[in-house]
């Protein structure tokens, strides 16, 4: 599951307040840079794209730097390096360098998205001291935004509840999901889109655990429930397909790297 690492410490300020040779994640069209010959983000005391104008610290894993930057559309890789998309690197790159390159894609999404206030139109100015990018003219500050949003499990006997979105691959089921509204609790939210989306009732909801999502800036909370009542029926536009599964007869499942596949090998490794 992606996840930024125990070893991470965070820091904020630019490239040069991190000293010595580090990890340099560069994103140009939301894709990564990274080595040829191993799949590795670039490590060493310069950038790989030269000036180290304009880039941020993110922090330090295992005692080294962590440098970000947001390089041009068209940004052509030096030889021995390319651009690819952080899912495609599951797998390929150490799970703590994916999981420091999962924030500083929110970050620089972040960093981009308020060049200007949202208040009065002036052009912000990071803050060496903390990570915000602040108005001099009115004062106002602007800090990373987090989308929180929910996952759930729902059980029935030996059965699990799987649906299927328009925006998911061809074949591929998964958990019901949702972002949280404002005024709303997480359990709220919970049983809310279960009733929009396939018009179940729930009982025993539990929290599982939480994972931060850089497409493009979500806080994942996964629990899991019981079902308590009612016939599936789907609301026909977030989900177009939805049925309760048996373990020896599932379908395509999500991509091991998100907590949706985490809630349901959980519920796999149960009924071993």
């Amino acid at each position: 599951m992606l996840m930024l690492p125990d070893t991470f410490v965070f820091a904020a300020g630019p490239a040069g307040a991190g000293h010595g040779p580090g990890w340099w994640f560069g994103f140009a069209g939301g894709r990564l840079l990274v080595q040829d010959a191993d799949d590795h983000v670039p490590h060493g005391a310069h950038a790989p794209w030269g000036e180290t104008g304009d880039t941020l610290l993110l922090g330090f894993l295992d005692g080294r730097p962590c440098r970000a930057r947001a390089l041009p559309e068209d940004f052509v890789p030096p030889p021995g390096l390319r651009l690819e998309g952080l899912r495609a690197l599951w797998g390929r790159l150490p799970e703590a360098l994916l999981g420091v390159a999962g924030q500083a894609a929110q970050v620089l999404a972040w960093d981009a998205d308020h060049r200007w206030c949202g208040r009065c139109g002036t052009p912000t100015e990071r803050r060496a001291d903390e990570r915000s990018r602040q108005c001099p003219n009115c004062g106002h500050s602007h800090y990373p935004r987090v989308s929180p949003a929910i996952m759930v499990r729902i059980e029935r006997g030996d059965e699990i509840l799987l649906a299927r979105s328009p925006r998911f691959l061809p074949g591929v089921y998964s958990v019901l999901a949702g972002f949280v509204d404002a005024g709303e609790a997480l359990e709220q939210t919970v049983v809310r889109e279960v009733r929009e989306e396939v018009g179940l009732e729930l009982r025993d909801l539990r929290y599982v655990t939480s994972q931060s999502w850089p497409f493009p800036h979500s806080l994942m909370i996964a629990f899991t429930a019981q079902w308590a009542g009612g016939d599936i029926a789907i609301d026909g536009e977030e989900i177009v397909a939805a049925d309760w599964f048996r373990r020896d007869a599932l379908p395509g499942l999500p991509s091991p790297m998100s907590i949706a596949r985490h809630l349901i090998d959980d519920w796999l490794r149960r009924g071993a």
